[in-house]
């Protein structure tokens, strides 16, 4: 009897530019968009869907509320080098069923959204000295 491959594995083992972290990673920053950063979710009425820009976005906010100063190191190390990778890897859960997608949105949606040298990098303020 022939087993099933998990469609997840199948993925990775057809496309093994991103790790299974990535993959996990932008599943987990559209629910953090949803319901930390308030976005739609797809039971409400209206408009029902992050754009590619918005899911950017927040999966920006959720790496470096996750990683810090390691943000752009860790997504790195995913093989994650731009957000048009994060557009590979939504299309890609799309292509197996485990995203939804609209039909206004594309591919190309994630195309240089930010970035990835200054989107991560932390903001430093100087405090000016105080004049008397």
């Amino acid at each position: 009897m022939t087993e099933k491959i998990h469609p997840i594995v199948e993925l990775l083992q057809q496309d093994q530019r991103f790790h299974i972290e990535a993959y996990q990673f932008v599943r987990e920053a559209l629910s953090y968009a949803q319901e930390i950063l308030k976005m739609p979710t797809a039971g409400e009425e209206g408009e029902h869907h992050l754009t590619g820009q918005q899911l950017c976005e927040a999966i920006r906010q959720y790496c470096v509320e996750q990683y810090g100063f390691m943000a752009k190191t860790v997504l790195n190390s995913w093989g994650v080098h731009s957000t048009s990778d994060f557009g590979e890897i939504v299309y890609n859960l799309i292509r197996i069923k485990h995203m939804k997608k609209s039909d206004s949105d594309r591919r190309e949606d994630f195309n240089d959204v930010y970035d990835f040298a200054g989107a991560f990098e932390p903001i430093f303020e100087l405090a000016g000295k105080d004049e008397d």
